[in-house]
């Protein structure tokens, strides 16, 4: 598939990567990290970090998940290799935070990387999705 082909679905999977997350951030989850983390939460965002590891988040998604799944013609294969892909980098940050960071809480590492399961098998499958729909299938 053309690099053109991918630019254009990484920019709608953007959207998509944004709402889920934010839903998770904004709704669900709206005080557990507060309630669990207030210790460490600084008052003060670097958005320029928080901006830069999303769109490189998404470009793992699309590469590791989405790309074989299309590949494949195969939705299923892109909620596996999403679901993994979530599975795997979430729970290294959270192990990691656990291991180095004061009062890293268990829950905070558990909840979290389900979340990071869902999201990304999410986002994976929404991408597969568009990506057909961008093919033409």
């Amino acid at each position: 598939m053309q690099i053109l082909f991918f630019a254009k679905l990484y920019l709608l999977t953007i959207p998509v990567f944004f709402v889920v997350d934010l839903l998770w951030l904004g709704v669900v989850a709206k005080h557990f990290y507060r309630d669990h983390l207030a210790h460490l939460l600084s008052p003060d965002v670097n958005w320029t970090a928080a901006v830069s590891f999303y769109l490189i988040y998404i470009a793992g998604i699309l590469y590791f998940a989405v790309a074989p799944a299309l590949a494949r013609e195969s939705l299923g294969l892109a909620l596996l290799n999403g679901a993994l892909f979530g599975f795997f980098t979430y729970i290294t940050y959270e192990l990691t935070n656990m291991a180095t960071l004061p009062k890293w809480p268990l829950k905070v590492v558990l909840v979290d990387t389900l979340w990071g399961v869902v999201l990304c098998a999410s986002v994976a499958a929404g991408s597969y999705l568009l990506g057909r729909w961008l093919l033409g299938a």
